[in-house]
């Protein structure tokens, strides 16, 4: 095969090069996999379902497996729950397949200690074990498009547009709506970007009410995908909002009584509320629907007579608290706030609540630069208190006990150290009595016993192995449930990253970080950086900072020889507001300033970091940013891998773009952009500046674009912008086109590899290894 360097004037010095890496060595990287490295980690706690009786049933890690534990805090005594030799076989019978003990994953695991019996879920599929002879029973389950009461007495679903109920008992239908069409149907689960069959409704306590809307999409825009076979492609095409456009998602609210009280008939009632739609927008997200499909910014009385919603402004500036009367529709306003840039109630979940029975209300407000709780009047909506305050932040409202007057939550920055550090608090509703319930330095994780009356924690750092506890609601530490072994992964040769602090573009703030550097490091060598990242403005490089045994493929391209940098850049969440606001209306910026920066500092005390090689990659936002990298500061970055990048937010869902670069203007009265469209020129706006294509004149180093042509959140015409514009201005790059593959591929075995090869090829300067393929349980 012609050597593709044979014209490279470093061709002598990289023929010597080539030899370097051996297939012993891309086998060594994908051992630091997750699928590798995840299955010699012994006694981590993976799952935790508490029981009605107080017990705690939770899944542990084992070696190349788990198993399944059962703890009783009061005697803190545990057991072995499961026989999963027994269970395989049961289960194997059923389904008539080989079944390994130790990959047996259970979920929804519930207790029925009255029928001698536990109830699972496995594979999509639920079942009822006997624990005396280890027969099993499949059930019949809730279709997955279809939303449970919380008195597991009924459903509602979506059929032909309108809404329906099921009574789980009988399985007698009720239809509670009528007149849903297409484009305007009730309970729509569809923002675009992300779209579901479960209905979007919010459950009342007693399980007689739902709250919900009905979706008006009739004028929304349309986007189109189209799969790759044989013969004639299938065409999907879909409602799908942009930034700019006149018409996007609004939303009716409606309150629906599934059994009318007055008439004391089980026949449905349809309150509408006396109200202009609403944006479909949330204080949280960039949908207004859970994972669960639940309602947000949406709450109940807790007893079910009232109801409490937020309703968001289309630029996400203005966030408005109202009540609602459920039998007449009446609404009324009862706060207000307007953000200059964007209001959000949380980092974790909403964070504001309303007790009807008190008068009251707690509201989430960054209006001091940082995330705190406010009390309030209900009826005027005066503040009656500021509950917390200082610079630290409260991520996520966790218990409420309304009898001791008593709020649990947890917040960051506060203890120092790490300010991503999350940890738990108790406050008084009169704002004294501040408390520290899980004191270690390091990330903690809880999960509340059913009566609250305990807790475990699972603390951990990106370099301590998780230690569970359990806690009362004093926070006293009770026992030591379990703490996790990781000496096989140690022995394994497993490297930990290595946290760092460094300045950011303003040389004042502390920006966070981790590194990793390959297990066979020689500090006499220099090696090539790579630059993994994820702009924000909703999440982050680094991620969480539990203890994980891998974080992504980041210590595996690592052992390729690369030392690979991560950090959490200005722009994303998680401290100030003016930190997470830093690039507000420049989604340009991506926090390359001080990715740029992080580097170069690093490098300033690190010999062995080569800045005249240096890559960057990043999928999604990331791939946005990682173009955005090299073509803005080409003479840092060399290599870039940019895969499912939104390279032009107007091509990207409305609600994104518009919440963090602000509602499309135009500017006829300016020059013209080259960029010519159907009848002429395109006038300037204020998302031109973050158009990746715009900028393609600055490439000068190697650069792959990657993107899945069934791409629903991302649609591949903003990386077939910049390749438009890449051919257009004659530059050399590289192309990789995914039929039928959708969104999430970033750490797929083709794609990765691929990515792999080209830091290999285009930093090192040597020839990959030829024909190495990763094993099965790498998908």
């Amino acid at each position: 095969m012609e050597d593709i360097r044979e014209n490279d004037p470093s061709n002598v010095t990289r023929a010597i090069l080539t030899s370097l890496l051996t297939e012993a060595d891309y086998q060594r990287a994908e051992s630091f996999l997750q699928q590798n490295t995840s299955t010699l980690m012994q006694n981590s706690i993976l799952a935790q379902y508490w029981q009605d009786n107080g017990q705690l049933v939770y899944r542990r890690s084992a070696l190349d497996g788990s198993d399944y534990i059962l703890y009783d805090p009061v005697t803190e005594s545990k057991s072995v729950l499961i026989d999963n030799n027994r269970l395989a076989v049961s289960l194997g019978q059923i389904l008539g397949a080989d079944i390994e003990p130790l990959e047996l994953v259970l979920t929804r695991i519930q207790l029925y200690d009255e029928l001698g019996s536990i109830f699972f879920r496995y594979q999509g599929d639920n079942y009822f074990l006997d624990r005396s002879n280890y027969e099993i029973k499949l059930m019949e389950d809730t279709p997955s498009s279809e939303f449970l009461s919380p008195d597991r007495s009924k459903t509602v679903f979506i059929e032909d547009h309108n809404l329906w109920m099921r009574n789980t008992a009988s399985n007698e239908l009720t239809q509670l709506t009528v007149d849903g069409v297409e484009d305007y149907g009730y309970g729509t689960n569809n923002a675009g970007w992300i779209r579901g069959s479960t209905p979007v409704i919010r459950w009342s306590p007693d399980s007689s009410k739902i709250a919900s809307f009905r979706h008006d999409g009739r004028n929304v825009g349309e986007m189109y995908l189209f799969s790759t076979k044989v013969g004639h492609p299938e065409l999907e095409a879909w409602k799908y909002p942009l930034p700019g456009d006149e018409h996007i998602f609004m939303i009716e609210r409606i309150v629906i009584h599934l059994e009318d009280e007055a008439s004391d008939e089980s026949v449905s009632r349809i309150v509408r509320l006396n109200m202009p739609p609403d944006a479909h927008r949330s204080t949280t997200s960039d949908h207004i629907a859970g994972n669960d499909g639940s309602f947000l910014d949406v709450q109940w009385s807790e007893d079910s007579k009232k109801l409490a919603f937020v309703s968001s402004s289309r630029d996400h500036k203005v966030a408005q608290l109202r009540i609602a009367d459920i039998e007449t529709g009446a609404v009324r306003d009862v706060y207000r706030e307007e953000a200059a840039t964007q209001y959000e109630s949380g980092i974790r979940a909403e964070n504001w609540r309303v007790f009807h029975e008190r008068g009251e209300f707690i509201w989430y407000s960054e209006k001091d630069n940082w995330g705190h709780l406010y009390l309030h009047d209900l009826e005027t909506g005066e503040l009656k208190r500021q509950l917390t305050s200082g610079s630290w932040l409260v991520l996520s409202l966790s218990d409420v006990d309304l009898e001791k007057e008593q709020l649990f939550f947890f917040a960051a920055a506060k203890e120092g150290g790490d300010p991503y550090f999350q940890y738990l608090y108790r406050i008084a509703l009169d704002g004294s009595g501040l408390k520290l319930l899980t004191p270690e330095i390091a990330n903690h994780s809880i999960s509340w016993s059913q009566s609250s009356e305990f807790f475990t924690d699972t603390y951990s750092t990106p370099i301590q192995a998780p230690i569970s506890v359990l806690k009362d609601r004093s926070g006293a530490q009770l026992a030591i449930i379990e703490e996790t072994d990781i000496s096989q992964l140690q022995e394994s040769g497993w490297v930990a990253p290595i946290p760092f602090v460094v300045k950011a573009r303003d040389q004042l703030t502390d920006l966070y970080g981790l590194m990793y550097r390959p297990m066979n490091f020689d500090e006499e060598k220099s090696y090539p950086v790579l630059n993994y990242l994820y702009p924000g403005p909703s999440g982050s490089s680094v991620g969480s900072r539990s203890f994980q045994s891998s974080r992504r493929d980041n210590q595996a391209v690592a052992e390729l020889g690369f030392i690979v940098v991560e950090v959490d850049a200005m722009g994303t969440p998680g401290r100030s507001k003016s930190f997470h606001d830093s690039y507000y209306g420049n989604m340009a910026d991506n926090g390359l300033p001080d990715q740029v920066g992080t580097i170069q500092q690093l490098a300033s005390s690190r010999p062995w970091m080569d800045l005249d090689r240096v890559g960057i990659w990043g999928h999604s936002g990331g791939g946005f940013a990682s173009t955005a990298g090299i073509l803005r500061y080409p003479d840092f970055y060399k290599v870039a891998v940019s895969s499912a990048g939104n390279h032009d937010n107007r091509n990207y869902e409305d609600d994104w773009g518009e919440r963090w670069q602000g509602l499309l203007e135009t500017y006829p009265e300016l020059t013209p952009l080259d960029t010519e469209v159907e009848g002429g020129a395109v006038s300037p706006t204020n998302y031109d500046s973050q158009a990746n294509q715009l900028l393609v004149k600055n490439l000068q180093g190697k650069l792959l674009l990657a993107h899945g042509l069934m791409d629903t959140n991302v649609h591949p015409s903003n990386t077939l912008l910049v390749v438009e514009a890449l051919i257009e201005a004659e530059k050399e790059f590289d192309l990789l086109i995914l039929p039928n593959l959708s969104h999430d591929f970033s750490l797929s075995r083709y794609f990765m590899l691929k990515r792999w090869n080209y830091f290999v090829e285009h930093l090192l300067h040597i020839n990959p290894v030829a024909d190495f393929r990763f094993a099965e349980n790498i998908p």
